[in-house]
């Protein structure tokens, strides 16, 4: 399945609107029912507006109806070249737990090499209602 989400990717990576970083991301995330969103990162000149791909592809589900999901890919570089494992920033990290159990899987792939995480190995104590 890792194959797969990385081939969404890259195919929405090309759509990433990234003018001032230069540094494109895409991410895949995969639902439970087998479902899978692409999103990518949306820059805006006032950087506080920027919305990350992670934020993006669960919109894109959230907005569908979608509600369980399975795992997220995240790749991104610079000129659209995969160049660097890409974790989740703190903000995205905080917006999966709201929909994530603790053991969802975060992939993110360098290019060559997959490396998987839980949301709890990357966002140990998360806040919560």
């Amino acid at each position: 399945m890792k194959e797969i989400l990385l081939e969404r990717a890259l195919k929405a990576l090309e759509n990433a609107y990234a003018p001032y970083s230069k540094f494109q991301v895409a991410a895949a995330l995969e639902c439970a029912d087998g479902s899978i969103f692409t999103g990518v990162n949306i820059e805006n000149a006032s950087f506080g507006a920027t919305l990350c791909a992670e934020r993006s592809a669960f919109a894109a589900a959230l907005s569908e109806g979608k509600r369980q999901f399975v795992r997220l890919l995240i790749i991104g570089g610079s000129a659209g070249h995969i160049s660097a494992y890409c974790p989740p920033c703190g903000i995205c990290r905080q917006f999966m737990s709201e929909f994530c159990a603790p053991d969802f899987e975060i992939v993110l792939c360098n290019g060559e090499q997959f490396e998987t995480h839980t949301l709890k190995e990357l966002l140990p104590k998360g806040f919560s209602l």
